[in-house]
């Protein structure tokens, strides 16, 4: 009889597992199709606007070529979110592109504080936040690698 309670309980643990399982896993794909969009977006027209008037909207204005590299970080970044996963080609890339998208919000975050403007900094801050949150679901596919 107390193995019939034993293996009734493991079984219901092992459910509730797979259910948290399957939130975790539904959270961090809407999280990455939306960190995409955002980076997809934010890349797009750093490469595609006249560097001109990319430059008169910043509080602390950067070079050219810099605002380019950024963009083209940005959008492989994005591709990085979605691609490897989905393809199941290369799985480690995803974290691997979530981190390096951290480092931008860091460096996007310090360049919008330098500027004196201390609520625009929030947004970069939460973005990189939730690239924190794709790097850290998605970490152990460095341990398959």
């Amino acid at each position: 009889m107390n193995n019939v309670a034993s293996l009734q309980v493991s079984n219901e643990n092992n459910t509730q597992g797979k259910r948290q399982n399957k939130v975790m896993l539904t959270t961090l794909w809407s999280v990455q199709v939306l960190l995409a969009l955002i980076f997809l977006f934010a890349g797009s027209m750093k490469l595609l606007m006249p560097i001109e008037m990319m430059t008169s909207q910043m509080s602390v204005p950067l070079p050219g070529l810099f605002i380019r590299f950024i963009g083209v970080a940005e959008v492989a970044g994005a591709l990085g979110l979605i691609l490897p996963l989905l393809l199941r080609i290369k799985p480690f890339l995803t974290p691997l592109a979530a981190s390096g998208l951290v480092i931008i919000m860091i460096g996007a975050t310090a360049i919008t504080l330098m500027g004196g403007d201390v609520v625009s900094a929030l947004l970069p801050l939460v973005v990189g936040l939730l690239a924190i949150f794709i790097f850290y679901g998605r970490r152990s596919y460095f341990k398959a690698a």
